[in-house]
C-alpha cells in the first residue's frame, strides 16, 4: 500500500488520523513539527503528505514551499481552519492537491486521499500485499507485472521488467551482467554474451528514464554492473 506521511502537532488529530489510516493498510510516519515533516519528506519520498498549516515554527506553507522547490511531485492534502479562505488559496497557490477543513471527519479525509492517490499514481495506487515497489513516481507492481510514472503505464518486455524487479527489489545492490543473465527467467533463451544485458538495461532506461543519457533509477557502477538508486 502505499505510504503516507502526518506532519501535525495535535497529538491527537494525529493519533486519530494514523489510526485510521493503518487499519486500511497504509503505512504512516507522523512528524511534529514542519522542519521533521520536511526532512522524512525529502529523504523517503512519500506517496502523500497530510500536512496542517498553523504548525509552530516553519508553518506548512514553508513546507510546502520547500518540498516543491526540490522538486517534490507528492500529493499534498492540507490541514486548515475553519472558514480561513486565505489558508485555502495560498496553499492551493503553493501547489497543495487539496484541503480538509477542521474539524473534519475521518470518513470525508479518507476519501479524499483515496481519491489524491488514484489521480497521482492511477490503478497502482491502493495495490496491497507489500507486492509493490515504488521510487518517487515511479511504481512497480511485481504481481501484476505492472509499471507506471504517474498516469503513464509502461510497456515492458518480460526481460526489461525481470531485471527492472531484481534491480529494484534491492536498491543500492550492484549486480554485475552475468549475475542478472543468471537471475532473468528467460536466461537459457538469451545470447550467453553479457553484453545482451547492456542491450536490455538501454531499451528499459529509453522507457522509465527523463533522460536516458542522466539516469535517476538504474544507475551504472562502472566496471562492477548495474543498481537501483536508493531513495
Amino acid at each position: 500500500m502505499a505510504t503516507i506521511l502526518i506532519v501535525e502537532d495535535e497529538f491527537a488529530v494525529a493519533r486519530g488520523i494514523q489510526y485510521a489510516l493503518q487499519q486500511e493498510g497504509y503505512e504512516v510516519t507522523v512528524a511534529r513539527s514542519g522542519e521533521e515533516g520536511l526532512e522524512f519528506a525529502t529523504t523517503q519520498a512519500p506517496d502523500l503528505i497530510v500536512l496542517d498549516v498553523r504548525l509552530p515554527g516553519m508553518d506548512g506553507f514553508e513546507v510546502l514551499r520547500r518540498l516543491r522547490a526540490v522538486g517534490s511531485k507528492a500529493p499534498v492534502l492540507f490541514l486548515t481552519a475553519r472558514g480561513d479562505e486565505f489558508d485555502k488559496v495560498v496553499g492551493l497557490e503553493l501547489g497543495a492537491d487539496d484541503y480538509v477543513t477542521k474539524p473534519f471527519a475521518l470518513r470525508e479525509l479518507m476519501s479524499r486521499i483515496r481519491a489524491l492517490l488514484r489521480r497521482a499514481y492511477g490503478d497502482l495506487a491502493n495495490a496491497a500485499g507489500g507486492r509493490v515497489i515504488r521510487h518517487g513516481d515511479l511504481v512497480i507492481d511485481l504481481e501484476r507485472r505492472r509499471v507506471q510514472r504517474g498516469n503513464r503505464r509502461i510497456a515492458l518486455t518480460a526481460t526489461e521488467f525481470e531485471i527492472l524487479r531484481h534491480l529494484a527489489s534491492r536498491p543500492g545492490r550492484v549486480f554485475s551482467r552475468r549475475e542478472l543473465l543468471e537471475l532473468l527467467r528467460d536466461y537459457e533463451a538469451l545470447d550467453q554474451d553479457e553484453k545482451t544485458i547492456n542491450v536490455h538495461v538501454s531499451h528499459l532506461r529509453d522507457k522509465i528514464e527523463d533522460d536516458p543519457s542522466l539516469p535517476q533509477f538504474v544507475l551504472t557502477v562502472r566496471g562492477a554492473g548495474y543498481q537501483f538508486a536508493e531513495h
